[in-house]
Order: structure tokens, then sequence, then C-alpha cells
């Protein structure tokens, strides 16, 4: 069952001090990290002056528990072009994340455009994906919030660490509110970096959830439903694997770009 993110991500308080409550309904290991962030992100629109989140950084402390979840935004700088926050979210006394976003309106300046969007074929062209679990591999109810279309591999690098997808959250795809709309970028980059490595070890001996994230918003299209994620692991090494990615709409905008340091655990193969 899908859960709207707008409803999962509601926050309460006032004057930089709130709460939420944690939806089961974004399960993976315990609480999806970008699900946390998402309400971070939140939290921190609710303070701050300008409408336009530019960036969210975030260490992730300890895994809470399904419930509630308190959350603190302290302000660092007010200006008239950009502003820094602070948000830490804590369960019961305990530390969670921490996290620090900026904000920057628009304005004049250069514009261009570098990298160009892969050319994969629309999510009209290809079949849903559903991801089945293995025999004894749990099935994680976070994937029923997202519709996703997966782009094949290039056949002459099928083991690549990387991963390309459309996605569209359901049951609503798109938010006007420009810190829930962010949110969408934040939660797919945040999640699909274990799945990119994943496609070149095919293999459960090692999970790797993350230790941070960091992402960059570059443009806003809130009536897109369909998003890409390409997502890469660039380097496994020493128990931690790098990860980034790019979030683009169905146009070929660059939504969002990030990265991610993961470590690995344990696993059950």
């Amino acid at each position: 069952m899908s859960t709207d993110l707008g409803d999962a991500t509601q926050i309460e308080g006032a004057d930089g001090r709130y709460s939420a409550t944690l939806s089961d309904q974004w399960e993976i290991w315990g609480p999806n990290g970008g699900y946390l962030a998402a309400i971070c992100l939140r939290a921190a629109g609710e303070v701050a002056k300008i409408a336009r989140p530019r960036s969210f950084c975030c260490h992730f402390l300890s895994s809470p528990a399904f419930g509630p979840v308190e959350l603190e935004v302290f302000v660092l700088k007010h200006g008239r072009r950009a502003e820094s926050l602070s948000v830490s979210m804590s369960q019961e006394g305990r530390a969670v994340l921490h996290a620090l976003v900026k904000t920057a309106a628009d304005a004049p300046g250069y514009e261009h455009q570098h990298p160009r969007m892969p050319a994969v074929p629309g999510p009209q062209d290809l079949e849903p994906f559903e991801y089945v679990p293995r025999d004894g591999q749990p099935a994680f109810r976070f994937w029923e919030n997202i519709e996703r279309r997966h782009v094949p591999a290039d056949e002459h690098d099928a083991r690549a660490p990387v991963l390309r997808q459309w996605t569209r959250f359901r049951p609503v795809a798109c938010f006007e509110d420009p810190y829930l709309d962010a949110a969408r970028s934040l939660i797919l980059l945040d999640t699909f970096g274990f799945p990119a490595a994943y496609q070149r070890y095919r293999s459960w001996q090692y999970l790797a959830p993350n230790l941070d994230t960091s992402v960059w918003l570059h443009h806003f299209n809130p009536a897109c439903e369909w998003l890409l994620i390409e997502q890469e692991c660039a380097v496994a090494a020493h128990g931690l694997m790098g990860v980034s990615g790019r979030v683009w709409d169905i146009d070929g905008a660059l939504l969002a770009s990030g990265g991610a340091q993961l470590c690995c655990i344990p696993g059950r193969d």
C-alpha cells in the first residue's frame, strides 16, 4: 500500500521546534534515510524565508524506531539572497540526523547545462518494474511508494555499478511546495546508491546503509511526474562505497545532483 509523500512527511509545531511521526510504509532496513532527510527539509522550509532550497547535506547518526521524532531548526544566517539553516532530528533524546540546508533566491547570472540526459527510452516505452525479493530476503514497503521503469543496462558492460530508472511517486506524483518537490530528488539520490552497486556484485553478502548524503538542487519542475534517477557507485574500498547521481526531468533538465558515502555491513548471502 503506497502512502502520499506529503502526508508521510507532515510536521507539526512552530518557531523552529517541530514533531513528526515516522511511517513504517517508508521502510528499508528501518526508516529510509532519504525519507528522514525529507522530513528535515520540510522543517527547514517552515523557518526559511526563501522558497528555494538549493542544497541539503546531512549525517545519519542512528536509526530511529517508527514513531514520533522531534526536530529543531536553527537559523545560521538569514540573507536577502541566501540563507543557512541547521536541522536536527532526535527520538527520545537520541540524535538521529543532523543536516545543513542552504536556500538561495533566483537572480540573473550565467546559464548553461553541460551534461546531457542519457539517451534512454522514455517511461512510456518501458515495462513497470516491481522488485521481487529472493527467498529469505525482506520485501521493503518503501518501494510501494515509487513506481519504477528500469532502463536496460549497456549489454557491453552489464555488470557496471550503474543504475538508471524512471521513477514516479505514488499515489501522488507532484507537489507544488518547493521543499516537498525537492524532497523527491533528495529521496531518490539518497536511496539508489546501493541498488547501483548491486548491479556489479549481485550479492547480499554486504548491505550498505548511508553514512551521509549531500544533494544540490539546480532546477524545479513540480509539474513533472516522471523523474530519471541515474546513479553510479564509482568506488568501493575499505568497507565503504562512494556513490553519486543525477536526477533529470522528462525534458532533459538536470534537477539535482548528489553523492554519499555508504558503509558495508554483513548481509545475508
